[in-house]
């Protein structure tokens, strides 16, 4: 009886530790330290371990309903991944640190989100998970926990608030495409203005660009063409017709 156990006192005091683990060791009460990874002996009945994995968690954090700065009401989530960084503050300075990691991210995110008007939270997201990390860090480091990062993930927005940002749109849209086409019609009125400029300092270019214009008529529509006859042949013909007479 005592040979069996002796076995079973020896294997209850032998631990293995993973590699992405750390062991918490507690001799009669008071921690002594981290140990692993490996094999770990611990004396039979003084001592006891608690494992901490040190892999860098992802926790998916429930949608908070936050009141944006310029009063909207918005539902959001976001994903926070950490790790623990120092095994001994995480068993003994929190009961449970990824209950309280995941209160302390949630309250957070609705205080922060808070500051912001909805436009920073829309077009700024990278700032904003940027301030989030930071500030998170910040409340966790004491429990040996280290915020990788935060990524805010979906911004819902009420029915209304999405009509109104399409209206929005929309109207924008309309606005840059009347100030391309008011562009458009002041370069075509320069050349034109160019243009007439040229052809009104030599007439003879002016006479041929109406002799073209009635070629291009002529051959693209079937129909009557009534030519304007200038000023100039009608007082030849007339001084012609005095001088028979």
């Amino acid at each position: 009886m005592v040979l069996v156990l002796v076995v079973i006192l020896l294997f209850a005091s032998l631990k293995v530790v993973k590699e992405y683990e750390r062991g918490v060791v507690f001799r009669l009460g008071r921690v002594v330290g981290a140990r692993g990874p490996g094999l770990i002996i611990l004396a039979p009945v003084f001592e006891r371990m608690t494992k901490v994995n040190l892999q860098t968690i992802t926790l998916d954090l429930e949608p908070q309903d936050v009141i944006t700065k310029d009063n909207v009401t918005i539902s959001v989530n976001a994903v926070l991944y950490f790790r623990v960084v120092d095994p001994l503050k995480a068993v003994v300075a929190i009961q449970d640190y990824f209950f309280a990691t995941n209160r302390i991210a949630e309250g957070t995110l609705r205080a922060t989100l808070g500051q912001h008007e909805l436009d920073d939270l829309l077009t700024h997201r990278d700032r904003i998970n940027e301030q989030l990390q930071v500030q998170i860090d910040e409340l966790t480091e004491a429990w040996g926990i280290k915020v990788v990062s935060v990524e805010v993930k979906d911004v819902d927005l009420p029915d209304t608030m999405r009509r109104a940002m399409a209206r929005q749109a929309e109207a924008e849209r309309e606005r840059r495409a009347k100030i391309i086409a008011a562009e458009g019609e002041f370069a075509a009125s320069q050349r034109l203005a160019e243009a007439g400029a040229v052809l009104g300092a030599q007439p003879e270019s002016l006479e041929l660009r109406r002799l073209q214009t009635l070629s291009e008529i002529a051959t693209e529509h079937n129909s009557t063409i009534v030519f304007p006859i200038p000023i100039e042949i009608l007082e030849i013909l007339s001084s012609a017709r005095g001088r028979t007479r």
